[in-house]
C-alpha cells in the first residue's frame, strides 16, 4: 500500500469521521474530511483523493448526488455509508457507481478490510490495460469507455464493467452469483436480482442484437457473452 494514498471522508457525524481517521492514519493513509455534501464536493475537486468514503444521509447535498457529480468527473473508488440495513439503499449505492457499502454501525477495522478489497479490485482493471474490440463494438475498461458503430455510448461504471467482464469471456456461462462476487465482490449480501437490473439496462444502452454478438440470457443459469464464430 502507497503511504501517498489519499483518503476523503464525507461524514456529517464528527465522532464516525475522527474515528475513521484515526484507524485510517494508523494504516499510513493521507486523510481529508469534510461535513456535508456541498464541503465534499468542494474538497473533492481541491483535494483530488485517491479514495472516498461518503455518507448517504448529508446535509445540503445528499450522498446520492455526491455519488453522482463524482462519477461524472472519473472513476474514483467510493464505499457509501448508510444507517439503513435496506437493500433499497445498497443497491442503488451499487448502481450509481459505489465499489461497495458499509452499514452503520460498523467496526473501523472492516471499513479498512472493504478499502483494501476495493483497491485490489480497481487496480487489477487499471492494470489489464485491456480493449475488447468486436464488430460494431468497443470497450475500453481504462477509460470507462464504451463505443457502438463508433458512436460513444454513456454507462455507469457496474453495467460497464459487467459488460467488460462478460465480453473478455466470450461464450461462456456465469451464473448471477458468480457475476455478483466478480463485479461487486464477494461479500456483497444483496438481491442477486440487481444482476438482472443491470443486463436489461445495457441491452437497451447497447442496442443489443447485433449478428456478431449479443448479451444472452441462459433460461434458469444465468447470462454468457455470445460471439458469432464468424468473427
Amino acid at each position: 500500500m502507497s503511504k501517498q494514498l489519499k483518503i476523503l471522508i464525507i461524514e456529517d457525524d464528527p465522532n464516525i469521521a475522527d474515528l475513521l481517521q484515526l484507524y485510517l492514519e494508523k494504516e499510513g493513509y493521507s486523510v481529508v474530511i469534510a461535513y456535508d455534501g456541498d464541503e465534499g464536493l468542494t474538497r473533492y475537486y481541491d483535494e483530488t483523493p485517491d479514495f472516498i468514503i461518503l455518507d448517504i444521509m448529508l446535509p445540503e447535498t445528499d450522498g446520492w448526488e455526491v455519488c453522482r457529480q463524482i462519477r461524472i468527473d472519473r472513476q474514483v473508488p467510493i464505499i457509501m455509508l448508510t444507517g439503513r440495513g435496506e437493500s433499497y439503499d445498497k443497491i442503488k449505492g451499487l448502481e450509481l457507481g459505489a465499489d461497495d457499502y458499509v452499514v452503520k454501525p460498523f467496526d473501523p477495522k472492516e471499513v479498512i478490510a472493504r478499502i483494501k478489497a476495493v483497491l485490489r479490485r480497481t487496480s487489477s482493471h487499471l492494470v489489464a490495460k485491456q480493449t475488447v474490440e468486436l464488430p460494431e463494438l468497443m470497450i475500453n475498461i481504462n477509460e470507462y469507455k464504451i463505443f457502438r458503430n463508433g458512436k460513444e455510448i454513456t454507462l455507469p461504471p457496474k453495467e460497464l464493467e459487467l459488460l467488460y467482464f462478460l465480453a473478455t469471456q466470450p461464450n461462456q456461462v456465469f451464473t448471477r452469483q458468480q457475476l455478483i462476487e466478480h463485479i461487486w465482490g464477494y461479500d456483497y449480501d444483496g438481491d442477486n436480482r440487481t444482476v438482472d437490473v443491470h443486463v436489461k439496462r445495457i441491452r437497451e444502452k447497447i442496442d443489443d442484437g447485433s449478428p456478431y454478438w449479443t448479451l444472452r440470457t441462459i433460461r434458469g443459469v444465468g447470462y454468457k457473452f455470445e460471439v458469432n464464430s464468424v468473427v
